[in-house]
Formats: C-alpha cells, sequence, structure tokens
C-alpha cells in the first residue's frame, strides 16, 4: 500500500506566516491553484481513494484534486488535523517552534501527540483501505505541513525539512511497516544516518 501525504495549498494566513494549526483558514487562489498543480502531479496513476483532515484548506485541496481526477472524494479523518498552537493560532512565530511548551509557547499540543496521532491515522487508513483495495493501494491524503512532517521524521528517524504547500510525500507499507520514498516530490537517501 501506498499514501501520498500532501500537504494543503497556500492560505492567507501561510503567505502571511502565521501560524494555522487547528484553526480553519480557507484556502487563498494560490493555494486553489497549487492544488491543481498537485493534481496534475498525480494525474496518470491509479488511485484508489482520496482522503484527508476535516478542516477546510485540507477538505478543498483533496477535493479540487478529486474533481480534476475524477475520483470520488472520501472519508475526512480527524486524527490528521493540524498541530494545535492554541494561543499562538493567527500569530507569527517569535522563536523556533519547540516540540514540547515553554514559554513562548506554554500551551501548543506536544510533539509525542501530533506523531502518535499522525501514525495512528495512517493505521486507520491502512485498516480501512487494505480490505477494499488490496495491498496495491494507493490512496492521497490531504492534510497538514507540520504533521506531515513529524510523521515522516518519526518513520525515518531522523528530522525531515520543512514540508511545502502541496507537495507530494510518499510512504508505503510493505506488511511490517511504514517507510518514506519521497520528502517534498524529491527521492528520500535512506543510507542517510
Amino acid at each position: 500500500m501506498r499514501l501520498e501525504l500532501i500537504r494543503h495549498g497556500q492560505t492567507d494566513w501561510n503567505l502571511n506566516d502565521k501560524l494555522q494549526g487547528s484553526s480553519d483558514i480557507p484556502l487563498n487562489e494560490t493555494g486553489r491553484g497549487q492544488a491543481l498543480e498537485a493534481a496534475g502531479l498525480l494525474a496518470g496513476a491509479d488511485w484508489s481513494a482520496i482522503v484527508s483532515s476535516p478542516l477546510g484548506r485540507a477538505r478543498e485541496t483533496a477535493r479540487i484534486i478529486a474533481d480534476t481526477l475524477g475520483i470520488e472524494l472520501g472519508d475526512a479523518y480527524d486524527e490528521l488535523i493540524e498541530r494545535d498552537y492554541a494561543s499562538n493560532e493567527g500569530r507569527r512565530p517569535v522563536s523556533p517552534i519547540p516540540d514540547e511548551p515553554n514559554d513562548d509557547y506554554p500551551d501548543i499540543e506536544p510533539r509525542e501527540s501530533v506523531s502518535r496521532r499522525g501514525i495512528g491515522a495512517l493505521e486507520t487508513i491502512r485498516d480501512t483501505r487494505l480490505p477494499l483495495d488490496g495491498d496495491d493501494a494507493h490512496i492521497v491524503v490531504v492534510c497538514h505541513g507540520t504533521i506531515i512532517r513529524f510523521i515522516l521524521s518519526e518513520i525515518l528517524g531522523r528530522e525531515v525539512p520543512h514540508i511545502e504547500n502541496a507537495a507530494a510525500n510518499t510512504v508505503e507499507w510493505d506488511g511490517a511497516a511504514w517507510h518514506v520514498l519521497s520528502i517534498n516530490g524529491g527521492v528520500v537517501d535512506t543510507d542517510i544516518d
């Protein structure tokens, strides 16, 4: 089973470097164009399903991709909602965002919680879709940058770079474990320690 993790298209808060987290901010026109570009990158493959986070920016990105590819839009998974930045949502970061709450970010969702939710979402999608689509299933999963980055980092056991809007990040289930095949459309070097 292969999952294509796509970050939603741009929003005005992305454009202005504001933390969005669980705030439900819509796509802007650039973001809608990015969703169409993502659909173009995904064209030609045999997709079993397109699912997403329930937040509007992810759901709209998924809908644009589904409509462009002629595939029915599937389920939304609450576990795919972006990291909760709590009182810092709508603000520009004042310092690097930590893994755990600190004085600048006293109420953010801890990294471990986001990673656990994200991996749990992949497992739920796997367990739901494998009986329907089989081992060769290819699923598009539209969600959010930080949760994708934390999922990929957890699988790889090392930090991965910033996830670009509407970029494709490929993970594969081999029957025993998840493997990261690409990040931001580039092939992953699995030999890096």
